[in-house]
C-alpha cells in the first residue's frame, strides 16, 4: 500500500539535500554546486518553503554543557479526541514530535525539556490535564545515539557533497571539546528561536531582531555550530518526499551489547533517531519509510545488522502533526512553526499554560 501522494522533483531533493549539508550557505555558493543561477535557487528555495514543501530550522541541543532532555510519551485519549489533542499539543514549544499512531497508545509524542523538572512540569500541568487524555506514558531518553532531523536524502553526488564542503568551508561541528562549550546566553536562545522558523535568516534581519549587531550574530551563530550546540534539520514534508510513512521500533539490547548495536543501526539509512530509554526496552528507533509494507524488511534489516537486538514493538503513524518546530496540515504540508522554550531551567516550577 503506497500512501505517498507526489514526490519532490530530483533538483528540489538535490537543492534540499545541499542545505542539510551546508544550512547558511549563500545562494551563490549553492549555485557552484548544483550549477543553477542563484536567483533560481533563491526563488525555487521560496516557493518550497512558502509553500510548505521543506523547511530549514535550528533547534538548541545544548545548554552550556549540558545536554537538553528527551523524552518519549504515548498518550491513550478519549474516543473522539486523538485528533484535537494532537492538535493542541502542536502548538506547544515541548513538542518536537507528535503522530497519531497504531497500537496501544494513540499518539506518541518526543518531548524535548531542560530537564527532569520542567518535564514532570508539562507532564503533571499541562498534558495529564487535558480532557482528551486518559493516561500517558513516559520513558526518558538516557542517551541520543545520533543527532535528531538530521537526515541525508543523499540527492548530490559524493564529489558535489566535497564541492559543497570546500566552497563553504567545510563542516567545523566538533572541533571544540566537549569541555569547552560556550554557554548559551540570553542573545543566544533570542537568535536560535528566530531561526526555528526559517535557518536561512539573514544576519541583517536577525541583528535587527535581536537588537544586536551582524557581526556578533555571525560570531554566535559560528561558535554555536562550531562547538555542536545546535540541531539544524533541512526537511522535505514527509508526505512529498519519497518516505511518507513514520514508524517508531521499541527494542530490547542486552547492555553490554548497546554500544555495538547502536552503531549498526544508526548507519542504516532508515533510521533517523535511535535512542536509549527508561521502561520496559531500552531502545526506540523512529525512521520514515517509503511504505506501510517496507517496516516488514526494516525491522528484519535491524536484526541482521543487530544480531542482539530483539524487537519488543512497532508503531505506525496515521498521521503526523509535527516534525521539530513546523506543525504539520491535514494536506502534509507545514503550515507555521512553534517557537520553542528559552531561557534557564525551570528548578521545578510547574507548566500550567499551553502554548
Amino acid at each position: 500500500m503506497h500512501t505517498r501522494e507526489s514526490v519532490l522533483g530530483e533538483a528540489d531533493l538535490a537543492l534540499i539535500h545541499a542545505l542539510q549539508i551546508a544550512p547558511r550557505a549563500s545562494w551563490t555558493q549553492l549555485s557552484a554546486v548544483l550549477s543553477v543561477s542563484p536567483d533560481t535557487l533563491a526563488r525555487r528555495w521560496e516557493t518550497l518553503s512558502a509553500g510548505g514543501y521543506a523547511w530549514s530550522s535550528l533547534l538548541t541541543a545544548r545548554r552550556g554543557t549540558e545536554g537538553t532532555l528527551y523524552a518519549w510519551v504515548e498518550l491513550e485519549c478519549v474516543a473522539g479526541d486523538t485528533e484535537a489533542t494532537a492538535i493542541e499539543l502542536a502548538e506547544d514549544p515541548y513538542t518536537l514530535g507528535v503522530h497519531q499512531v497504531t497500537g496501544d497508545a494513540d499518539l506518541m509524542l518526543l518531548v524535548n525539556c531542560p530537564d527532569l523538572y520542567a518535564l514532570d512540569g508539562y507532564l503533571a500541568g499541562r498534558v495529564r490535564l487535558l480532557p482528551g487524555v486518559l493516561r500517558a506514558r513516559t520513558q526518558v531518553v538516557t542517551q541520543l545515539h545520533n543527532r535528531p532531523y538530521r537526515s541525508r536524502i543523499e540527492q548530490l553526488t559524493p564529489v558535489q557533497a566535497q564541492h559543497l564542503h570546500e566552497v563553504t568551508g567545510g563542516d567545523r561541528r566538533g572541533r571544540i571539546p566537549a569541555r569547552a562549550y560556550p554557554p548559551v546566553t540570553e542573545l543566544d536562545e533570542r537568535i536560535v528561536a528566530e531561526l526555528a522558523g526559517d535557518a536561512r535568516r539573514s544576519a541583517a534581519e536577525l541583528a535587527r531582531q535581536c537588537g544586536t549587531s551582524e557581526s556578533t550574530v555571525r560570531r554566535r551563530l559560528e561558535a554555536l555550530g562550531a562547538a555542536g550546540v545546535l540541531h539544524h534539520h533541512c526537511l522535505p514534508a514527509p508526505r512529498f518526499s519519497g518516505r511518507p510513512v513514520w514508524a517508531l521500533v521499541t527494542a530490547l539490547v542486552p547492555p553490554l551489547d548497546v554500544a555495538e548495536s547502536v552503531a549498526s543501526l544508526a548507519r542504516l539509512r532508515q533510521t533517523r533517531v535511535v535512542t536509549s530509554v527508561t521502561g520496559p526496552h531500552n531502545l526506540a528507533l523512529a525512521m520514515w519509510l517509503r511504505t506501510v509494507e517496507e517496516l516488514h524488511d526494516v525491522t528484519a534489516g535491524l536484526v541482521r545488522a543487530a544480531p542482539a537486538l530483539r524487537i519488543t514493538g512497532t508503531a505506525v503513524s496515521l498521521r503526523t502533526h509535527k516534525i521539530g518546530a513546523q506543525v504539520i496540515g491535514a494536506d502534509g504540508r507545514r503550515t507555521h512553526h512553534v517557537r520553542p522554550v528559552t531561557g534557564a531551567r525551570t528548578g521545578g516550577a510547574p507548566i500550567t499554560s499551553g502554548p
